[in-house]
């Protein structure tokens, strides 16, 4: 088998100060707490990461909304069946709250049989009957409105989890009704999702909705650092050549917990036949010792006489699949570590999939979206006794010159660093930038360093308690209006999400050598922020503009100065914040102009040289640089005339793909004349 290398894009390691999980003395931990205090507002939106407990903060908001706040019934939304369980009765007067969650049985359909299409009546019946809560799916959600309208819902609490599958395109039913309900203003709508983005970097809410909803936000940084065994998280991608199958085990350790999800049957890395990738797959693993009578799952003798527990999700008998769910699901599996070893599955175990053992989460090939990505790997992010260490892998196929598909294989790679760059950004310590002017000070509860806090320099505090970053920038720009405001306070990842997903500014800042770092910074930012952001003014939308940046090039200067060693230890659970002080202390003045000189792409193309085949690497900057043009009309017809002085000297028309700049640059005018002669005609 030939041995590749793993090389993780992001490696964080935390505090485990147990901080997250402790509970007040009404049952709530810190998150849920921070919500409840928000309880009374119409639109309440919770950003938690997976395992944070967004499902019993409901639960909380939900009943005093019941008893305190002429809310007549709660409606619980969630995007799938299997989901329904996280609203099951919850006994939660024994742990110091002052009521119980009950759901009559009747009324979770998740557990009732038949179509959701067939569960409308059940809904009217809901509506016209004295019970309180409802749980359903976001479909059954979807049908009942469409049948009853949206008046019936008037004086009602609406929750809707994993809220990232509202789309404010028009073609999305769900956002479409919450947008209908959110005019008639007679609904409380509380929102709960733990990555509020979508992978087609749609917006979630059109903005006028937005700006109606109280966020509380809980960082990854907060959950992970609150922990308390979990200390450590790696996140990569690995490139392999030939069939998958045949590397898995460079990358999967049967030591490991591991959930490992197979490619879609319409995907590049797979063969087309899953059921033989399992089998291949469990006989790389070890010697076939059978199916588990109990639980259904195979067993399977390893090389070093170890006896593997494997839950196969992919089974094309639906009785046997159907069962190895089952036995995943029982109760007493959930504190025993010993229960299983590895889950191989397809479209199942990603959300709302509770295994807490789960120390590594293996994904072969691209998934249809970043917010999938942020699914599974919230899969491996659960705190268990005796689980220190957890990893996301991607494992993509290179692409291959020869292939017909070789530009979708480029395009996943992008998507790749673009989930990896995201991460980075979702797992870091919340940033909150000020100018550096003559007023600055130190602000209390930040640790600035050795030396303390230095007026005559831009500083780096810390706050430990909170995960957030207080760091001075000259030439700052501060948000003016509290939209601004609240965006460059909550909504900086979703600005950054849009701009790492814009294949344009992904393309250039990776393989562009001419490029200008402010292109990108200034230029592509910009347009992403006004797009996003219409309804802002101009000072507002370069406010967020500079405040998402800085944010995205800070974490990439910290991690550069981390994996290059500088006297940093790598993965320490103070290295990112040592190396964003470093950056600072060395450049002296931290100001804008530097920021935005800085290519936001830089460090994500070193990783992706240490990783990827030189050769595959080539092919990929040949695809990339082949279509990428940037020119006025007028140095298009320039470069068209000294082509066809090319022409006649060379007998041949210059070639984008030529390693001679001004042969290629020449090509470029061609192609660009070409396409606006096509464009003109079509109009």
């Amino acid at each position: 088998m030939t041995e590749h290398k793993n090389v993780p894009s992001v490696s964080v390691t935390y505090a485990c100060n147990g901080s997250s999980t402790k509970s007040n003395e009404m049952g709530m931990r810190v998150m849920q707490e921070r919500v409840y205090e928000k309880r009374g507002e119409q639109y309440l939106l919770i950003k938690s990461p997976p395992a944070s407990g967004k499902s019993r903060a409901l639960m909380f908001v939900a009943l005093d909304k019941l008893k305190n706040q002429g809310v007549k019934q709660a409606f619980i939304v969630v995007p799938e069946k299997a989901i329904g369980a996280s609203f099951n009765d919850e006994p939660l007067s024994k742990f110091g709250f002052w009521a119980d969650w009950k759901v009559e049985p009747k009324w979770n359909l998740c557990n009732a049989p038949g179509e959701d299409g067939g569960k409308v009546k059940s809904v009217k019946a809901f509506l016209e009957s004295n019970d309180q809560i409802l749980v359903f799916t976001h479909a059954t959600f979807r049908f009942a409105v469409d049948k009853f309208g949206i008046e019936v819902f008037d004086d009602r609490l609406i929750a809707v989890d994993e809220f990232h599958h509202v789309s404010a395109n028009p073609d999305n039913k769900l956002g479409a009704h919450l947008g209908q309900f959110i005019a008639r203003d007679k609904v409380h709508i509380l929102a709960m999702t733990g990555s509020y983005f979508r992978g087609d970097a749609v917006a979630v809410l059109a903005p006028e909705d937005e700006t109606k909803f109280d966020t509380v936000t809980f960082t990854y940084y907060e959950q992970l650092n609150g922990y308390e065994h979990l200390k450590k998280l790696d996140i990569g991608y690995y490139f392999y050549s030939g069939s998958y199958a045949d590397s898995i085990l460079s990358v999967l350790d049967p030591n490991e917990k591991t959930i490992l999800h197979i490619p879609n049957v319409n995907s590049r890395e797979s063969t087309k036949d899953k059921f033989k990738e399992v089998e291949h797959i469990i006989e790389e693993l070890g010697d076939w010792l059978g199916t588990d009578p109990d639980t259904g799952f195979q067993l399977v003798k390893t090389s070093k006489g170890r006896t593997l527990k494997i839950a196969d999700l992919v089974d094309p008998d639906p009785t046997k699949r159907d069962k190895v769910s089952a036995s995943l699901k029982r109760p007493e599996a959930k504190n025993d570590r010993d229960h299983v070893d590895i889950i191989i599955a397809l479209g199942m175990a990603k959300e709302g999939f509770d295994w807490i053992w789960c120390e590594h989460a293996l994904t072969v090939g691209y998934r249809s979206s970043l917010t999938e990505i942020i699914q599974i790997i919230g899969r491996a992010t659960r705190d268990a006794e005796g689980k220190t260490h957890a990893r996301f892998t991607n494992l993509i196929a290179e692409p291959d010159a020869s292939e017909e598909a070789v530009t979708d294989a480029v395009n996943d790679t992008l998507k790749a660093i673009a989930a990896s760059l995201l991460m980075e950004q979702v797992l870091a310590p919340r940033f909150n930038f000020t100018p550096k002017n003559n007023q600055s000070g130190p602000v209390e509860g930040y640790d600035y360093g050795e030396g303390g806090y230095d007026p005559e320099k831009s500083n780096v505090g810390f706050n430990e308690d909170t995960g957030q970053f207080q760091i001075e920038i000259k030439g700052l720009a501060e948000p003016k209006s509290e939209d601004a405001q609240r965006i460059c306070e909550e909504d900086l990842n979703e600005v950054i999400t849009a701009f790492v997903q814009d294949k344009t500014a992904l393309e250039r800042g990776l393989f562009d050598e001419e490029m200008v770092p402010e292109e990108l910074t200034q230029v592509r930012m910009g347009k992403i922020v006004k797009d996003k952001f219409p309804e802002l003014d101009d000072e507002d939308q370069e406010a967020v503009r500079q405040h998402a940046i800085a944010a995205l090039n800070l974490t990439q200067k910290a991690k550069e100065i981390v994996n290059n060693g500088d006297g940093l230890e790598a993965g320490g659970s103070t290295a990112l914040i040592d190396g964003v002080r470093k950056f600072a202390m060395d450049v002296r003045d931290l100001d804008i102009d530097l920021i935005d000189r800085i290519n936001p792409f830089g460090e994500a193309y070193a990783i992706l040289a240490k990783s990827m085949n030189e050769e595959s690497l080539k092919q990929v900057s040949v695809i990339i640089t082949a279509k990428r043009v940037n020119l006025t009309l007028d140095e298009a017809r320039d470069l068209a005339k000294r082509a066809l002085k090319f022409k006649q000297e060379r007998g041949r028309l210059p070639s984008l793909t030529a390693q001679d700049p001004w042969e290629k640059r020449m090509a470029e005018g061609i192609a660009f004349l070409q396409k606006n002669t096509a464009e003109a005609a079509n109009e």
